[in-house]
């Protein structure tokens, strides 16, 4: 293995790979310090409210819950699917005997060797099955809440009997464990598996782009961190924070006496 053929790969791919780390390992301090902060913060905390909500009222709102973990549901699936079907597309490719380096070599920069295409194709193929593997945990979890959101919860009786048949104590057990907080925990772990799965599946983009030289890698990797900056993090608007300080009613106040003056400018009253 020549060090001028290969300096490029050894040098761009890890150093497109380590900003991408360093950006997610930032965002999981992030969300662990400071949740309220990031998008995956404040979802799990909604979530969490969301399924104390329906467990509470379910009589009414368990169709409601129903669809909505079904619409999740398509989601991974249509995930899974996906990156299953392109890691079939890569392994026809590995297998197949004819070269693909050929029609590149003249437009890629860096090593064109049959060792350095098989681990591109390689690598691809390894994150495009761990994709496929997290977004099936996360229909497994989801799933399963599916079920769990609808158990009913029994009001707490304020005299119980001593001597009850063994199956209503195992029926009352089931009611205490199928909490709200156990649904929502189950629900976490499904929503995170999701999330794993699909920063796996983005992080394929830079190594796809790696068939074409390690350039685009670094390239890709830099443009994708301002990106997803932008959708993980929460931004407060200014007028909020200004009306953070300030009572509900005073603030109501002053936007419907503010209304009615401009309704008096526009349109002055005839009487």
């Amino acid at each position: 293995m020549e060090w001028k053929k290969y300096y490029l790969d050894i040098i761009l791919v890890p150093l497109g790979f380590m900003i991408c780390m360093g950006y997610h390992l930032w965002l999981w301090h992030k969300v662990r310090t400071q949740p309220l902060t990031t998008i995956i913060g404040t979802n799990a905390r909604a979530r969490r409210l969301w399924v104390s909500a329906i467990m509470k009222d379910n009589e009414k709102k368990n169709i409601l819950a129903v669809q909505t973990l079904r619409n999740t549901i398509m989601g991974s699936t249509l995930m899974a699917t996906t990156s299953i079907l392109l890691s079939s597309g890569l392994a026809a490719v590995i297998s197949s005997t004819y070269s693909v380096k050929k029609l590149l070599n003249d437009a890629v920069y860096g090593a064109h060797g049959d060792f350095m295409v098989a681990l591109k194709y390689v690598t691809l193929l390894l994150i495009f099955l761990f994709s496929f593997l997290f977004h099936s945990l996360s229909i497994r979890f989801i799933n399963q809440v599916n079920f769990l959101i609808n158990c009913p919860q029994e009001e707490e009786e304020e005299e119980e009997d001593q001597h009850e048949h063994e199956h209503e104590h195992e029926h009352e057990q089931v009611g205490i464990i199928v909490s709200p907080a156990y649904v929502s925990e189950l629900l976490e772990k499904g929503f995170v598996l999701n999330t794993v799965g699909n920063r796996l599946f983005y992080a394929a983009l830079p190594l796809m782009l790696w068939i074409f030289g390690p350039v685009l890698v670094l390239l890709c990797s830099i443009t994708m961190v301002p990106v997803l900056y932008n959708l993980d993090f929460v931004f407060p608007n200014n007028n909020n924070n200004n009306n953070c300080g300030r009572k509900p009613g005073k603030v109501v106040k002053q936007e419907i006496t503010s209304t009615d003056d401009d309704l008096h400018h526009h349109f002055p009253c005839s009487v």
